[in-house]
């Protein structure tokens, strides 16, 4: 089992380097595979999944997500909590061409299966299934995903989209069963 911590901190850490560059005041993790995902002619299916305690307090922002590894976007969320107990999976193409589809979940904190099915569609695009233990939630069309290398990523970020303040304790995300896989053509 994975956990990454979000401890409050009480010093002036300075501010984010991204826009609106708000204040840090937390430290936390993240995990990136190794290796990475690349839905091409030879592996034109992938299954992303894995069992996660997800935090959902106003303030916390756990993910489980691929992102373009040479470039943004591609961008696709299988999980994603912002602050409240809805998981948003998206899909980013472009920054303003995304496909969202959020569903409510009942004690996020408690043990829940999360999974993408990927599928090469033709030359440039993919099919991005989303699945929330063992039921279909969403489909997504992945335009320019094929052949573009993704990190898996696992982290826990505070605040920023999941409102301010955040938590005061500690704050715990874990994962386990973590599954990347792949078909031959």
């Amino acid at each position: 089992m994975l956990t990454l911590k979000a401890t409050r901190i009480s010093w002036d850490k300075g501010n984010s380097g991204a826009s609106p560059h708000l204040p840090i005041r937390y430290h936390s993790g993240a995990v990136h595979a190794k290796e990475h995902v690349v839905v091409n002619d030879q592996f034109p299916n992938w299954e992303v999944k894995g069992d996660f305690q997800a935090p959902s307090a106003r303030g916390t922002w756990p993910a489980f997500w691929l992102t373009g590894a040479n470039s943004w976007p591609p961008e696709s969320d299988i999980l994603e909590f912002k602050g409240d107990n809805r998981n948003w999976s998206n899909t980013f193409r472009t920054s303003s061409d995304v496909s969202s589809s959020s569903v409510g979940v009942s004690s996020p904190g408690s043990w829940h299966t999360y999974r993408a099915w990927i599928t090469k569609v033709n030359s440039t695009d993919v099919d991005i299934h989303y699945y929330l233990d063992g039921k279909w939630i969403a489909k997504h069309t992945g335009k320019n995903f094929a052949g573009k290398p993704l990190w898996v990523i696992i982290n826990l970020q505070m605040e920023g989209s999941s409102g301010s303040p955040g938590p005061a304790a500690e704050t715990v995300y874990r994962a386990r069963n973590v599954y990347i896989g792949r078909t031959r053509a």
